[in-house]
């Protein structure tokens, strides 16, 4: 009877093996899940900066007045009769030194 119920653990055991580690197991489902559910937030961030990324391109084809402001922002430049003032915030300079720690 001893040997019967060893066998049925056994049995029991070698069915158990690969529901628990072969390759459909719990734990390779579970860590599957984990890299869908990251893959998804990563998914939803480059959709977002593709949006974006359509919208820029959509501005810089549309109208000359996006890329003015990309001129004038990224390049520095300013119409040939145009004037360019810089406005500087003096709380900058009123702001005491700090001192070095050398």
């Amino acid at each position: 009877m001893k040997i019967l119920r060893y066998a049925f653990v056994l049995l029991i055991v070698l069915l158990l093996y690969p529901l628990l580690f072969g390759k459909g197991s719990w734990l390779r489902v579970w860590n599957v899940n984990q890299q869908v559910k990251q893959q998804e937030v990563q998914n939803m961030l480059d959709k977002q900066r593709n949006d974006a990324l359509k919208a820029d391109v959509r501005d810089l084809k549309q109208g000359n007045d996006a890329v003015e402001e990309r001129a004038r922002s990224e390049l520095g430049m300013i119409k040939p009769d145009e004037e360019f003032y810089q406005v500087i915030d003096s709380s900058i300079f009123n702001q005491p030194a700090k001192p070095s720690s050398d």
